[in-house]
């Protein structure tokens, strides 16, 4: 369950008694506060040289007279969304780390800044609040149930925010889950148990229809679930308005990668490559988190979640390379290596969505291997066959605190998957090819 919200108009001049952990923001122009652990600050900053050399680094964090914990931190209103993210992140580390049952939020900033670094303040305290989920013996959960937020008018509304967290929490919850915890069948089982609790339509696509429809490439992976439990499952939110008895607005699909353990198939991964690929359904559940977030807000729009659901698992029954499979759409392709799954089981349900003819649609690929050679861990990448809908995603990304870099799909690329004996390569044997583009 979210935190509790409240807004204050009257900064935090004075703690209340029940204040325990403090979080107090100003900008880089902004004197010191009359604030929970002024004192104590100002003593700090005369032990370590002054504001400038103390806070351009890290933020401060104090005991107050009272017994607050307090952590100051100094924001640039004009950084980047990633930027100020992350200040507010490492200034609120020492306080949640506590397990507080209550956050104050203190902003002393001008009035024109104010709105949004108490957004951004109250975005990142949800997003963090919550511990990752663990399946240990005393498990931890979340204590914090009250955010208060000092500067802001009382009526404040952090609706957006919430919404988000919540989809982002169910993002994180699901990708977490051990890969025997999250099967295709349990994972089946929540998305139908999602759909009852948000009101959305549910829909699946199991194994013995999708072999009768002629999904070849994605059949070609789910062969080696042994409980052919593998599926195609589709989810809608419809919040369309309804003009002259018809809905009217935009719609977006949603496509994502379900793959819940891969172990490479018969081109099987070395043990450190293998780790951790239970979270190979993670493009799946960013889909569904979005759709979270969306109904959450009751946006004007439709969005199909389209989520290709399976394991790529060594099996007699598993596909191999040279195999030539056809994709639902009549295309052959020429299998070349088995842990290039993801293309195969996300063509098919590409398919799926286009033909129901959405405005955009939006693949979450997991393409996990050739994007971190690329990028490594702190940026992600992009593709589209759109050039404004690549910038459209970057600048989506900057204002959203997430780092986003538009890759080319020059069509020349083309060339290095041509087959001589299929219409195309499943993909190229020569690793760091630039197999993300190719994908």
């Amino acid at each position: 369950m979210s935190p509790r919200i409240t807004g204050r108009r009257v900064p935090l001049a004075a703690a209340p008694a029940r204040s325990t952990h403090v979080l107090v923001v100003v900008t880089a122009t902004d004197p010191l506060p009359d604030a929970p652990g002024r004192a104590e600050v100002q003593a700090a900053l005369r032990r370590v040289g002054g504001p400038a050399a103390a806070w351009r680094k890290a933020p401060m964090v104090v005991q107050a007279a009272g017994g607050q914990l307090v952590s100051l931190v100094r924001i640039d209103p004009s950084a980047s969304a990633f930027e100020r993210h992350t200040e507010l992140r490492k200034a609120l580390a020492p306080l949640l780390a506590e397990r507080p049952r209550a956050l104050d939020i203190s902003l002393h900033c001008a009035d024109d800044v104010r709105a949004s670094l108490a957004s951004d303040a109250v975005l990142v305290a949800l997003h963090n609040a919550d511990p990752l989920p663990t399946w240990k013996r005393a498990p931890v959960t979340p204590d914090l149930s009250a955010i208060t937020v000092h500067g802001v008018a009382a009526g404040t509304t952090w609706r957006t925010e919430q919404a988000l967290a919540e989809g982002n929490r169910l993002c994180r919850e699901l990708t977490a889950a051990p890969a025997n915890m999250l099967t295709p069948t349990l994972y089946r089982r929540r998305l139908r148990e999602l759909a009852r609790a948000e009101g959305w339509q549910h829909g699946e696509l199991d194994t013995t229809r999708l072999t009768r429809m002629g999904a070849g490439a994605f059949m070609a992976v789910a062969r080696g679930s042994h409980q052919a439990d593998a599926a195609i499952v589709h989810l809608v939110y419809d919040g369309r308005p309804t003009r002259n008895g018809r809905r009217s607005g935009r719609t977006v699909a949603l496509v994502g990668k379900g793959i819940c353990f891969d172990t490479g198939g018969h081109n099987l991964k070395k043990d450190t490559s293998m780790n951790t690929m239970h979270t190979d359904m993670n493009g799946s559940a960013v889909a569904v988190g979005t759709l979270l977030a969306v109904s959450r807000l009751g946006l004007p729009v439709r969005v199909d979640a389209w989520l290709a659901i399976a394991q790529n698992h060594l099996s007699p029954e598993a596909y191999t390379q040279n195999e030539v499979v056809t994709a639902l759409d009549g295309t052959t392709i020429e299998i070349t290596h088995t842990d290039a799954e993801g293309r195969l089981v996300l063509a098919d349900t590409l398919t799926l969505a286009s033909r129901a003819k959405p405005d955009e649609i939006i693949d979450f690929a997991t393409l996990t291997g050739a994007m971190f050679t690329a990028l490594g861990s702190r940026h992600s990448g992009v593709l589209s066959n759109r050039d404004e809908f690549a910038a459209r995603a970057v600048a989506a990304g900057a204002a959203t605190g997430e780092r986003v870099v538009a890759f080319p799909m020059p069509a020349d690329y083309d060339e290095a998957l041509e087959s001589a004996v299929a219409d195309v390569k499943q993909c190229v044997l020569e690793s760091g090819d630039a197999d993300h583009i190719l994908a």
